[in-house]
């Protein structure tokens, strides 16, 4: 084990980046747009850190305006929009929990109301814990992880519709426990399998509206949420496994979500990307 595995501390879920000792990369330094989504206005929910980060750092130098949806995160936040806004785009913060069915609402609201429409919602808010059994998962567990991973996808997505024109793009994030659960992610892992289905048949659902569905599978993703929901010696295992035997780091998910954000993607529905470090996804 090397010296930063050894020190990387635990946090409490969902985590911070001020507290990680190894900083994922999120494109800070090396993302250059070139106008894919010049005027396009985007959600997405878990946008403080992580894939989420990075996806807003791409979507605004990419020239699309950005809210960005958190939990409670608020010094993550902020810097995540303070990098959208050196792009030049516009950014808009909103806090709460997408448990509350009013919470969905009022992100979607927000977005219309400060942006001036909805182009491009990206699901990528998730929960996860980690157990070695079934009898350690809670009833309130189950329902906590159901309710942030999938039941807030539904709800955004619905409230979302009505302002949602043709060449409008949803890009849920799935995972590539969609496809190869690890049991001991078996809450989460299930809610990934649900994303992928959800996915599947919003985009059949949607297709003679003209609205685009897919979804991004990540593998081993170095974020917060890996600290906060893993113990040390996973932790330290992290992404090890892959045939590119390392973890990935988020600026290496969001082009996916920029290529189905954009209208080059114009054929592209009902797709899982993965981006797992070579680990199949058939």
């Amino acid at each position: 084990m090397s010296d930063d595995q050894q020190s990387e501390p635990q946090q409490r879920p969902p985590g911070t980046l001020d507290v990680m000792r190894r900083k994922p990369d999120h494109g800070e330094e090396s993302y250059r747009g070139s106008g894919r989504l010049t005027g396009k206005k985007a959600i997405i929910t878990g946008g403080d850190s992580g894939i989420g980060r990075a996806v807003a750092i791409a979507f605004a130098r990419e020239g699309a305006d950005v809210l960005i949806s958190y939990l409670n995160e608020h010094e993550d936040a902020h810097q995540t929009a303070k990098l959208v806004q050196e792009a030049g785009r516009r950014a808009v913060l909103v806090t709460g929990d997408l448990r509350d069915a009013a919470q969905c609402q009022t992100v979607v609201d927000q977005a219309v109301a400060e942006l001036g429409g909805i182009d491009i919602l990206v699901n990528n808010a998730a929960y996860q814990m980690t157990h070695e059994t079934v009898e350690e998962v809670t009833d309130e567990e189950w329902q906590h992880t159901f309710d942030v991973n999938i039941t807030a996808m539904f709800r955004l997505v619905r409230a979302a519709l009505p302002h949602l024109g043709q060449g409008a793009s949803i890009i849920n994030t799935s995972s590539i426990n969609s496809d190869q659960p690890r049991p001991t992610l078996l809450p989460y892992a299930t809610t990934k399998g649900a994303i992928a289905n959800f996915t599947a048949g919003l985009a059949q659902m949607l297709g003679e509206r003209g609205i685009r569905v897919n979804s991004v599978a990540p593998g081993p993703i170095w974020t917060p949420l890996i600290p906060s929901t893993m113990p040390p010696e996973q932790v330290e295992q992290f992404g090890k496994n892959t045939p590119l035997g390392r973890p990935g780091q988020p600026k290496e998910v969001a082009p996916a979500y920029v290529l189905l954000a954009s209208d080059e993607a114009s054929y592209i529905s009902g797709a899982i990307i993965p981006v797992t470090g070579g680990k199949p996804i058939l």
